[in-house]
Formats: structure tokens, C-alpha cells, sequence
């Protein structure tokens, strides 16, 4: 398994995972991009991040298992006082259902804080749908913190989280091996 930069050719292969998270999350009950015309807008944005070296994904062989975006700071959500330039951002984390039970989303988290640690940035930070309780529990379980929700009338997201970046719940892991090189 390794962590890769993403590029222009892998834009079907993360829409392919979304598209998974989509039926999953409809099929668990949870209120999440039910909605299939997000798909575009959410594309573009991938395409515009790829181009600036923000998204990343974990392949073993030819499959992809996982993609993991860091962001700049979301502004309809993180203020001044927050300090945004002290953190790194993750969007898009995303896990195929194929890799359930290997904890690669608590994984692709410690190894945001071992870049944000690269970058001199102390923290790791998220936010998530305001409605998605179940992803708010697992965040908590990985170590972070409930900062505030935020409510814009524009967005759905909105619960925010952050830990240190030191955090390392799977010390083990072999994308932090993969990093550490």
C-alpha cells in the first residue's frame, strides 16, 4: 500500500469512490452528497486541486483504496482568531469499502499530521456535515477535538474538529513509514 499524489488520470477513479461513499452513506441512513448533481462541483474542485498538489491517494497494486485532500483553510468556517495559518486542513477523505477494517481513514489522518509537522503547523483540522453524527464519533475517536459548528445557509458541513498535529493513533502504519522517507 502507498500514498501517492493524485493526478489528471485519477479523476474517474476518485469520482468512482465517491460515488461508493454516496450509495453507503444512503444505504446507512446518514443525509450525505445524496444529492448527485454535487458530483460536478465537486469534480472541478478535485480537478483544481490535483493541479495545485493538494489531493492524494492510497493504491495497493491497481486498486485505489483511499484520497485524502489538504486544503487551504475553509473561510466560511475558520476564522482569524482560529490562527489558519498554524494548521493543515483535510477534505475529501474518502476510504473505499473494500478497505473496511484497516483503519486507512485513521491512518490517512495521522499521516495529514505528519505533513502538517513537515510544514511547521501544529494543528490538523476538518469539518464534516453538521447531520453526520456517526463521522463526527469517529473523528472524536481519532483524537479530535469539537472546536464549534458553524451553520452557513450556503453549506451543510460545518462541525468542526482539530487535534495536534503530533497525534499519531497508528504509529504503525506504513503510509507514516512511507511519509517518514
Amino acid at each position: 500500500m502507498i500514498i501517492r499524489a493524485a493526478n489528471t488520470s485519477d479523476v474517474a477513479a476518485l469520482m468512482d469512490l465517491r460515488v461508493e461513499a454516496e450509495q453507503w452513506l444512503d444505504e446507512a441512513g446518514i443525509d450525505q452528497w445524496r444529492n448527485p448533481q454535487t458530483r460536478a462541483p465537486a469534480l472541478a474542485k478535485w480537478r483544481t486541486d490535483i493541479a495545485a498538489g493538494r489531493t492524494w491517494m492510497v493504491q495497493e497494486g491497481d486498486a485505489i483504496l483511499a484520497t485524502i485532500t489538504l486544503a487551504p483553510p475553509d473561510r466560511d468556517f475558520w476564522r482569524n482568531s482560529d490562527r489558519p495559518e498554524d494548521a493543515v486542513y483535510v477534505a475529501k477523505l474518502i476510504t473505499s469499502r473494500a478497505a473496511k477494517g484497516q483503519r486507512l481513514g485513521g491512518q490517512l489522518l495521522d499521516w495529514a499530521g505528519h505533513k502538517a509537522q513537515e510544514r511547521g503547523k501544529a494543528w490538523v483540522r476538518l469539518d464534516c456535515w453538521r447531520s453526520n453524527v456517526a463521522l463526527q464519533d469517529f473523528y472524536v475517536g481519532e483524537g479530535f477535538e469539537h472546536v464549534r459548528t458553524e451553520a452557513p445557509a450556503h453549506r451543510l458541513s460545518g462541525w468542526l474538529g482539530q487535534r495536534a498535529a503530533t497525534v499519531a493513533r497508528h504509529p504503525d502504519s506504513a503510509l507514516l513509514k512511507d511519509a517518514s522517507q
